[in-house]
């Protein structure tokens, strides 16, 4: 007979990343987030999530993001740069559902899923490089990802053009590759 599995252990046991959020703090998480991060439960626990972001700029800006969409749908999903506790960089998909729709940033359940395996880190990028990165690697237009940034979309070239310098891409397809496989 196979043991009881109850909501604890399989928080626990997960194969991915979890945090019980509120107002974008961590009121609780799994060994996976831990391992990901490089810290520890009793460290995370009571820590705004801008301890996870590589500037407090980019914790700013990813919540003002967040909102319309999480008022939207009831769940928000991307790809972004996390920081770990050493500092490292890294690419990781993060995934959050609000338990009330009407409070985006009230109480949550985020998923982290480190990708750094497939998607290395592998220039120095500024915050908003970071940003425009990550969306183009969604397939985003330059006047989409101006919308969602509120930056026009000629700065969004502006900053695909230093990024692909950066990467030694040709054009904006061989970017999105680059990003994505190194």
């Amino acid at each position: 007979m196979m043991p009881a599995i109850d909501y604890q252990t399989a928080f626990q046991l997960a194969p991915v990343g979890l945090v019980l959020s509120r107002e974008r703090m961590i009121e609780d998480c799994n060994d996976e987030v831990c391992r990901i991060f490089g810290t520890t439960r009793a460290v995370l626990i009571g820590q705004s999530f801008q301890t996870l972001y590589p500037s407090a700029d980019e914790f700013e800006r990813t919540g003002v993001r967040i909102v319309p969409i999480m008022n939207a749908r009831g769940m928000y999903s991307d790809e972004r740069i996390m920081k770990r506790a050493t500092g490292e960089l890294f690419w990781c998909h993060v995934t959050g559902r609000a338990l009330d729709r009407r409070q985006a940033l009230g109480a949550g359940i985020w998923t982290f899923e480190d990708l750094s395996q497939k998607r290395p880190v592998t220039a120095e990028l500024t915050a908003r490089e970071r940003d425009i990165a990550a969306q183009l690697v969604e397939g985003k237009t330059s006047k989409e990802i101006g919308k969602l940034l509120a930056i026009s979309p000629r700065t969004v070239d502006i900053y695909r053009a230093r990024l692909m310098k950066k990467y030694g891409a040709h054009t904006s397809v061989d970017l999105v590759q680059r990003l994505v496989s190194r």
